[in-house]
């Protein structure tokens, strides 16, 4: 076994100079300028490299573990990845003697992942994620294996894991779209989401979602698998496609992995940005040459954000606006099938106000039953859809006191056009009418009960 040298404490001889003394990074800096002078450097690394991960394996073979991972020995794990990261910056440089290199760690990282210590299994990710850059490694051989990390319980890993898949992606795409290559990816993704693993499926999700909202993936081929993940096993993936579907810009990632893929997101999460005439002076006048350069930036920041806020708000407003339900195959097939979910779904998300009433569910609407409900109504609405049990299923909510009123009328607004019955809808009508317009109704109610019947006339003239 060829012994090993720390990069940090033993300098390395350089060939034909007796006398100098090299660190790892100031020997990579040397390796990138004369590859050919440095071509016995470049073997001693990479046996100390295999020498490390050899020995790295032995040791979790006999199962040496501590709270941080396994590896009782920390210095082997600093060996490793210091030159892990060593060789993937030289690989550009020496392609054939590092031809095996990025296959090897790939593979190592896939196989221990989840017994490596944090900080090696970080460097590893890095490392790798260097080499996708450098495009020695292929996206697609390694899409698989930064989902799985991001089911790993480290967030820092998993924000690495996730930006990396949606920049690569991203960049990808940026000057001309590859199909073949894109299709690849995709079936990758979608096989994830319809599996029945929880963590695999909810990391697919975010990651088609944030491609979908980035108009990166804007087809119809991404849309339907978003939609279809309504009918997964787990409640959580179904609350969050929901969420995603009634609210197509603003999808929540409760890990927030997306807060640090552009500063001008972070921008935008701030309602109130105000440019004066002040702040635009100091940051070209006033102060030294860094701090002017900084303010600068972070003025530009504010005005693209100005700019998203405003496009974003003219979308909203615009009668086109747009949603992935758009994009269905078999628009009829997903609301019946979501109808007869909601029907028999038994979910509660949100504490009972009145826990002490008996048959609660008789008037009270749950918050997931509510989600379920708008996006059955808006695709109703958007294809012009026919489900005649939806509306006596309406009515039976359909109460002053009921919570959520608003959006309860609002999503039978939604449903009702000129291809309905009119007797489907006059039950729910007549409904609405009963319970919000009389003379013994509180006058804010029957606003509301005027409005709602004025905009089901207007879609349904009969």
């Amino acid at each position: 076994m060829v012994s090993m040298v720390s990069g940090s404490a033993e300098p390395l001889s350089a060939s034909g100079r007796s006398s100098e003394k090299l660190s790892l990074p100031s020997l990579q800096s040397k390796m990138k300028t004369d590859p050919e002078g440095y071509e016995t450097e470049l073997h001693l690394i990479r046996n100390q490299f295999y020498s490390a991960l050899e020995l790295f394996q032995q040791q979790a073979a006999l199962n040496f573990s501590s709270i941080s991972g396994v590896g009782a020995d920390p210095t082997v794990a600093k060996d490793l990845s210091d030159r892990a990261m060593f060789l993937a910056h030289v690989t550009p440089f020496y392609p054939k003697q590092l031809a095996e290199f990025p296959s090897d760690l790939a593979a190592f990282l896939k196989s221990s992942a989840r017994t490596l210590p944090s900080g090696l299994r970080f460097h590893a990710t890095q490392a790798v994620i260097l080499l996708v850059n450098r495009k020695i490694i292929d996206i697609k051989d390694t899409l698989s294996l930064f989902m799985e990390l991001q089911t790993l319980d480290d967030r820092n890993l998993r924000k690495l894991a996730f930006s990396h898949v949606v920049h690569s992606i991203r960049r990808m795409n940026k000057n001309h779209k590859n199909e073949a290559k894109n299709r690849s990816l995709q079936n990758i993704l979608f096989g994830l989401l319809q599996q029945d693993d929880e963590a695999k499926a909810k990391r697919s999700l975010i990651t088609l979602c944030e491609l979908h909202r980035r108009k990166v993936w804007f087809d119809e081929r991404t849309a339907n698998a978003i939609c279809m993940a309504c009918f997964h096993l787990s409640s959580r993936i179904m609350i969050a496609v929901l969420s995603f579907l009634l609210d197509y810009e603003k999808i929540e990632n409760d890990d927030e992995d997306s807060d640090d893929l552009s500063s001008e997101d972070e921008m935008t999460q701030n309602p109130h940005v105000v440019i004066s005439k002040e702040t635009v002076y100091k940051a070209h006048h006033k102060g030294t040459a860094a701090s002017k350069k900084k303010k600068k930036a972070k003025l530009q920041r504010a005005i693209r954000s100005m700019k998203r806020q405003q496009r974003l708000s003219s979308e909203s407003s615009n009668c086109s606006y747009y949603s992935p339900l758009y994009h269905l195959k078999d628009a009829q097939g997903f609301v019946e099938k979501l109808f007869s979910r909601l029907q028999t779904c038994n979910e509660r998300f949100e504490v009972n106000a009145f826990p002490d009433v008996s048959n609660l569910e008789d008037f009270t609407l749950p918050r997931v039953k509510m989600m379920m409900l708008k996006v059955i109504a808006r695709t109703v609405g958007l294809h012009r859809l026919i489900l005649l049990n939806f509306y006596p299923f309406l009515q039976r909510y359909v109460q002053p006191h009921q919570k959520d009123i608003t959006n309860l009328l609002a999503a039978a607004v939604q449903a009702c056009h000129d291809m309905v019955p009119p007797d489907a809808v006059e039950p729910l009508f007549k409904q609405i009418v009963n319970q919000f317009v009389h003379d013994r109704s509180r006058p804010e109610a029957i606003a509301v009960g005027l409005n709602v019947i004025r905009e089901i006339c207007l879609r349904m003239p009969l």
